[in-house]
């Protein structure tokens, strides 16, 4: 219980930042909504997809063999640190020189005819290259502080991170705006350059932000050493190529559908469906906020523990007290999103929601996914990564291509859901031919399927009633405690 108690204890510390970070930044998104029309959002929807899959190649899986092998290698830390950063900053040099060069084809293919400015379009382009090699350079100092167990530090900085990026959008979005307005100070000076309602600011101050974030990891930079173990790098690169794969292939699950709706749907409406769609997405960031949050704790844990006697019985019970938090909250956010939807404050963007649940039990799916994957990454086969995220990756791009031009984001909603949920089950059957792990697999199906169907009641039948949702919600939360009372009994006398 010892040890369940010290993984509790980290992740909660990465949950609690996490979720103000990510709360912080939700905030926004009834800004954006209000400011930008359904168009211009789709485009700041668009260029993020874009970055989401770019990252996932600059850090090359770097990030995951870093904890395995310093793990696996413990008299040599200093040197796998050494090594998976070097690899990071040469790909991310390759890739800024290489992009720099290229910047106009790029900004016409993103571009796709639409109608904003083609000049504005290059200068996203240069702003993401910029914010791409930065978060790049950040991935494995950030690793190395969360090994180290400093979760602390880590949530700082992440803090100061989003700090920054939410008071730049501010002064950009209304403080300019007001002092133009008004005439006050410097007002001559801001109307010479201020454009109202570009969504090039808010690119400006994600840059600001990173280069920010990377000022303030400079003590873990200082003990990188510019020097490569080529028999390790080698070793490490047989791991770490199949996670990259795998990474990508993830990315692409959960953001080529709104790259493909830009491109496949006619273009008079397609940036504001990826716009509608991409703000829906964001209700659904409270459930994304408890994997990211489990999994910042729950990576370098694995590791760490897997040379413990009962690791795989800690593995199944984490698994356990996952399924049981990811259920309630689904339910509790379908629950209130009558409330939720507020956050997006333009109501044209409401015809989206019916996507929400369908994205939250995607994402059950993938917090499992993400769960049940530590088998191959640990036994070293991180081969099955790539061939379980390539499976998901191919339905996600077969099937949007297929139906999004017929049923647009409705379909993206489903093709997600079902990609992760195949690749969930992929997961637990070559995980237990490979790795057995003894989960609680009839307990936390039920735990599922009850979840999804009180949701369905919630939403469809009583219509997303706000009381009648929460007492469904509050319910099934107790019927959790009456059937979990005896290890909650064991937490709390522990504790």
């Amino acid at each position: 219980m010892s040890t369940l108690k010290k993984f509790a204890g980290q992740t909660a510390v990465y949950g609690v930042s996490t979720i103000a970070s990510r709360i912080l930044n939700f905030f926004l998104t009834p800004i954006y909504t209000k400011v930008y029309p359904k168009a211009v959002y789709g485009i700041f929807t668009e260029m993020y997809s874009y970055a989401s899959i770019l990252n996932a190649v600059l850090s090359f899986g770097m990030e995951t063999t870093f904890f395995r092998y310093i793990n696996k290698k413990e008299g040599e830390k200093d040197t796998v640190y050494n090594n998976t950063f070097i690899v990071v900053a040469f790909l991310s040099a390759l890739f800024l020189i290489s992009t720099l060069i290229f910047i106009d084809p790029i900004a016409v293919w993103i571009r796709d005819g639409k109608i904003t400015p083609l000049a504005d379009y290059k200068t996203y382009v240069k702003y993401f290259i910029f914010i791409l090699v930065i978060d790049a350079l950040s991935v494995v100092p950030f690793a190395r502080i969360r090994a180290e167990g400093k979760p602390g530090r880590y949530s700082l900085l992440k803090l100061i991170n989003i700090l920054t990026f939410i008071g730049l959008n501010l002064f950009f979005i209304f403080i300019i705006p007001y002092i133009i307005k008004n005439n006050l100070a410097f007002a001559d000076a801001f109307k010479s350059w201020y454009r109202y309602q570009w969504i090039g600011y808010v690119f400006i101050s994600n840059l600001i932000a990173s280069s920010l974030t990377l000022i303030l990891l400079s003590p873990e930079l200082l003990k990188i050493k510019l020097k490569i173990d080529q028999k390790l790098l080698l070793e490490m690169f047989s791991y770490s190529w199949p996670v990259l794969v795998a990474n990508l292939s993830f990315i692409v699950n959960e953001n080529i559908d709104k790259i493909f709706l830009s491109h496949l749907l006619p273009a008079d409406i397609a940036t504001a469906q990826v716009g509608i769609y991409g703000a829906c997405c964001k209700i659904a960031v409270f459930l994304s906020i408890f994997i990211m949050a489990f999994r910042l704790g729950a990576e370098p844990f694995f590791f760490s523990h897997a040379k413990n006697e009962n690791a795989t019985r800690t593995y199944a019970t984490i698994m356990n007290y996952f399924v049981i938090a990811v259920s309630l909250i689904f339910v509790g956010i379908v629950a209130n999103i009558e409330l939720l939807k507020h956050f997006i404050s333009n109501k044209e963007y409401w015809v989206g929601l019916d996507v929400v649940p369908i994205l939250l039990f995607g994402y059950v799916s993938l917090g499992i996914y993400m769960n049940l994957s530590i088998w191959y990454k640990l036994s070293d086969q991180t081969r099955f990564g790539l061939y379980i995220s390539g499976v998901g990756a191919v339905i996600t791009i077969i099937l949007n291509v297929i139906f999004i031009p017929q049923y647009g984001f409705m379909a993206s909603a489903w093709i997600s859901l079902i990609a992760y949920t195949i690749m969930m089950v992929l997961s637990y059957i070559l995980g237990q031919k490979n790795y057995p792990i003894p989960y609680q697999l009839k307990q936390n199906l039920a735990y599922l399927a009850v979840s999804a169907v009180l949701v369905w009641f919630s939403f469809v039948f009583f219509k997303r009633d706000l009381i009648i949702g929460n007492i469904i919600f509050i319910l099934f939360g107790f019927i959790i405690l009456y059937l979990e009372r005896a290890t909650i009994k064991k937490i709390i006398s522990s504790l």
